[in-house]
C-alpha cells in the first residue's frame, strides 16, 4: 500500500514534458516488457480513440483526439511489476534507466489512467486491473481473475487528454511526433525493437513507426558522416559521445534541432541554430540541374547519444542534472555537448551552410558599402560565421558595434600592458602595431562622423524644403537639427548640437547658453519654436576666447524688421553682448563669464533673405553684403562685434560644399 501526495507529486513536474511524454513513456515501457516477455513476435499497438462529436469547421475536420490506449504483448502486470508500479521511484528498472517516475506524466496531461493486464502466476495465466490513483494511493480499484485470454500483455488506457489541441489531430502528424521521440530505438544498429504501429481505434490508418527509415520515400532518411563521435575532456575523464545525424522532410513548422539521447529517449532538443545561424530556415534537396526541389524540403535533426546522457538525466527526462551552461560542479555543459555536435551537424551539410554563409558574407558587405563605410576596415577582421543568418540591417550593425567595442577594449588592455611592461618582448615593433590599430578605429569613427554629417545636412534640406512650400509643420525642426530646444547647459554638450552646419568653429565651442540670462542655471529653458531666442556658445572660459551669439529667425519671417517691432536681431544681439561685457550674466555653474576689452564676439542672424530684409539691412544697418548674395556683415568697433546675417540657403550650401569632398571620397 502505498501513501504519496500524488497532486502535489504531478503539480511538481518540471518543463520540458509535453503531451506527447506520457505516451512515449508507456511505448517505451511496453518496448522494455516485450524484451522481458521475449514473445516470437513482439509488438506495441498505439490506439487512438477520438471524442463522438465531430467538431463543426468549415474543412470538415475530423474530431480531436479524445483518449489514448498503448497495448503490447509484454510479460505484464506480475507481482514484481505490480508493486514496483505501487513504488515512488522504484529501482525495478534502474539498470535500463528506469527513474520509477514516468507514469506521473500521465496525470498531467490526461484525466485518467487505467491498467488491463494478463500475466502467468504460478503456471496459469491471471488478469491484474487498476487505475492510477490521484490523491495518496497509486493503485486504486484493483481486482485480480482469471485471465480470459492464453496470452501475457497489458493494455494501457489513458482517457481525456487536457487541453485537446495540444495534441494534434491527423495521425501522421501524431505518428511524426512519437518517431521523434523514439526514433534512437529504431536506429540502434545492435537492437531490433519490436512492431510498433499506430491506428485509429477501429484499426484503420494502420502506421508502421519501425518503417519510418525504411520507405522508399521515407520522410525520415540518415545523413552519411565521415566523424560520427566526438569526446569531452574532464578532470581528466573522456566522455565519449556519438552523432547520428537524419534529414526531416516536409517540416512544416519545425526547425533543425540537435537532441540530446539518454536510454534511447530523447530528453532534450536545442535549435541547431544556437550554434549555426545558417540552420534557421529549412533546407532543399537539389535536383540534378543543380536548382533546389521546392517539394523535398527538410530540416535537420542530430541526435546524440552517451552513457554520460544515461547517468545523468532528470527524473522527468526532461532535462539533465549537470546545468545548460558552464557547470562547475559536474565539469560539463549541455551547451558544450551541443557545440560539438552542431559543428558535426555544420559538417555533414558543408555545401549548403557554406553556400548560405557566402550569402550571408555578401549581404553584410553591401551593407557595409551602401550604408556603413565607417566598417569597412573593421570588416575584413569580423568573423561572420556568428551573424544571424539573412540578417536585417539593424542586426548587422549592432554586431558590427559589438565587434568593434571588442577591439577597443582589447586597444585598451594592449596599451595598458605596454605601459606596464614596456620593456618585455619586441617593445617597438608591439607599439607599432598597436597604434596602426589605433589608427584604424580612429578612421573608421571619422567616416562614422561623416556619413552622420550627410544625414544631417539631407533632414536639414528636407526640412527646408517643407517650409519652402508652405507646410510649416513644427516650426522648431530647423531650430532643433542644429541645437536642442528644451535643453540647458548641464544637459547639452558641444558634442550634441550641429552648429558646424554654420561654421566649423564651432564644432568645438563649450555650451554656455541658450534663450535665457545666465543665471546660475536656477529657470527652465523654455520651448523654442519661434526661431526668435539667442543662443550663446563658447570655448573654456577664458578672456582670450571669443563669445558666439545667435539669432535665429523663422524661414519666410520678415516683420522683425518692421520699425514698432521689439525683435530686432542685431540689436537683440548687440545688447546681449553688452550685458556680458557689464558682468550681468555668469556660467551655468555660477561663475563670471570672463571677458576683456579685446575680447572677440560673433553674431549670427539666421533667417530668408527676402527684399525686405536686403533693403533693411542696407539703408537701416549699414550691412554690406557677401560676395555670393547669400549673406550681409558688419564690424561693430566699439565692442569687439562681428555679426553675419545669413540666409538659410547659404547655411545649406556653405555645409554641403565644405564636406562634400568627404562626401565622394566615401562614395556617398
Amino acid at each position: 500500500m502505498s501513501n504519496v501526495n500524488i497532486k502535489r507529486a504531478v503539480e511538481n513536474i518540471k518543463t520540458g514534458t509535453t503531451v506527447y511524454t506520457p505516451v512515449v513513456e508507456l511505448v517505451v515501457n511496453a518496448i522494455q516488457a516485450v524484451e522481458a516477455g521475449k514473445p516470437s513476435e513482439g509488438y506495441v499497438r498505439i490506439i487512438v480513440k477520438r471524442a463522438p462529436q465531430v467538431e463543426v469547421e468549415f474543412d470538415g475536420a475530423i474530431p480531436a483526439v479524445d483518449s489514448i490506449m498503448v497495448e503490447d504483448n509484454g510479460i505484464g502486470f506480475d507481482e514484481v511489476n505490480r508493486n514496483a508500479f505501487d513504488t515512488l521511484y522504484t529501482d525495478n528498472k534502474i539498470s535500463i534507466g528506469g527513474k520509477g517516475f514516468g507514469r506521473f506524466t500521465c496525470l498531467k496531461y490526461f484525466d485518467s489512467v487505467t491498467i488491463d493486464s494478463t500475466y502467468r502466476s504460478n503456471g496459469t495465466f491471471a488478469r491484474r486491473r487498476f487505475e492510477m490513483g490521484k490523491e495518496t494511493e497509486i493503485i486504486v480499484n484493483e481486482s485480480v481473475s482469471v485471465a480470459v485470454r492464453n496470452e501475457t500483455g497489458t493494455v494501457v488506457s489513458l482517457s481525456s487528454v487536457r487541453q485537446a489541441g495540444r495534441l494534434n489531430k491527423k495521425l501522421p502528424t501524431i505518428a511524426k511526433g512519437i518517431v521523434e521521440k523514439l526514433l534512437p530505438y529504431f536506429i540502434d544498429e545492435n537492437y531490433v525493437c519490436p512492431t510498433v504501429t499506430l491506428a485509429e481505434a477501429d484499426g484503420s490508418d494502420k502506421i508502421v513507426l519501425n518503417n519510418y527509415l525504411n520507405e522508399k520515400n521515407s520522410v525520415i532518411t540518415e545523413v552519411s558522416l565521415g566523424t560520427r563521435s566526438f569526446a569531452i575532456d574532464v578532470n581528466g575523464h573522456k566522455h565519449d559521445f556519438d552523432v547520428r545525424i537524419f534529414k526531416f522532410f516536409s517540416p512544416r513548422n519545425t526547425k533543425s534541432k540537435i537532441s540530446l539521447v539518454a536510454h534511447n529517449r530523447e530528453v532534450t532538443e536545442t535549435p541547431t541554430q544556437n550554434y549555426v545561424p545558417e540552420f534557421s530556415e529549412e533546407f532543399y534537396e537539389k535536383r540534378s540541374d543543380g536548382s533546389a526541389d521546392e517539394g523535398r524540403n527538410y530540416v535537420i535533426r542530430t541526435y546524440v547519444f552517451s552513457k554520460c546522457l544515461n547517468d545523468h538525466v532528470s527524473l522527468e527526462r526532461g532535462g539533465f542534472e549537470f546545468h545548460k551552461e558552464n557547470d562547475a560542479l559536474f565539469g560539463i555543459s549541455q551547451n558544450q555537448i551541443e557545440r560539438e555536435a552542431a559543428e558535426l551537424t555544420r559538417l555533414a551539410i558543408e555545401s549548403e551552410v557554406a553556400s548560405r554563409q557566402k550569402r550571408k558574407e555578401a549581404q553584410v558587405a553591401t551593407y557595409v558599402d551602401r550604408d556603413a563605410p565607417w566598417h569597412k576596415a573593421l570588416l575584413p577582421r569580423v568573423d561572420l560565421t556568428e551573424f544571424p543568418y539573412n540578417p536585417s540591417n539593424e542586426q548587422i550593425e549592432a554586431r558590427l558595434q559589438e565587434e568593434k567595442f571588442r577591439e577597443e577594449a582589447k586597444i585598451r588592455r594592449d596599451v595598458k600592458r605596454i605601459l606596464t611592461d614596456g620593456s618585455s618582448g619586441d617593445f617597438g615593433t608591439t607599439v607599432s602595431e598597436v597604434v596602426g590599430r589605433i589608427s584604424e578605429t580612429s578612421k573608421n569613427d571619422l567616416v562614422h562622423y561623416v556619413a552622420l554629417r550627410k544625414n544631417v545636412l539631407d533632414l536639414f534640406q528636407k526640412s527646408l524644403e517643407l517650409m519652402a512650400s508652405g507646410d510649416y509643420g513644427d516650426e522648431g525642426v530647423v531650430h532643433r537639427i542644429i541645437h536642442p530646444t528644451r535643453a540647458d547647459s548641464e544637459s547639452v554638450g558641444y558634442w550634441d548640437h550641429n552648429l558646424w552646419l554654420l561654421d566649423e568653429r564651432l564644432t568645438f565651442t563649450r555650451y554656455l547658453a541658450s534663450d535665457l540670462p545666465l543665471n546660475k542655471g536656477k529657470s527652465d529653458r523654455p520651448d523654442i519654436i519661434a526661431f526668435n531666442e539667442r543662443v550663446a556658445f563658447r570655448a573654456d572660459n577664458e578672456a582670450s576666447n571669443p563669445v558666439i551669439v545667435f539669432e535665429f529667425k523663422r524661414p519666410q519671417r520678415d516683420d522683425f524688421v518692421n520699425p514698432s517691432s521689439k525683435e530686432d536681431p542685431v540689436e537683440q544681439i548687440i545688447r546681449y553682448v553688452n550685458k556680458i561685457h557689464d558682468g550681468k550674466y555668469q556660467t551655468p555653474t555660477g561663475r563670471n563669464i570672463h571677458v576683456a576689452e579685446h575680447t572677440p564676439f560673433y553674431g549670427y542672424v539666421i533667417c530668408d533673405l527676402t527684399e525686405k530684409v536686403k533693403r533693411w539691412l542696407k539703408r537701416e544697418k549699414n550691412f554690406k553684403p557677401m560676395p555670393d548674395g547669400l549673406g550681409w556683415f558688419n564690424w561693430y568697433e566699439n565692442i569687439n562685434l562681428y555679426v553675419e546675417v545669413l540666409s538659410w540657403e547659404k547655411v545649406l550650401k556653405d555645409a554641403d560644399m565644405r564636406n562634400k569632398v568627404f562626401f565622394h571620397k566615401l562614395g556617398i
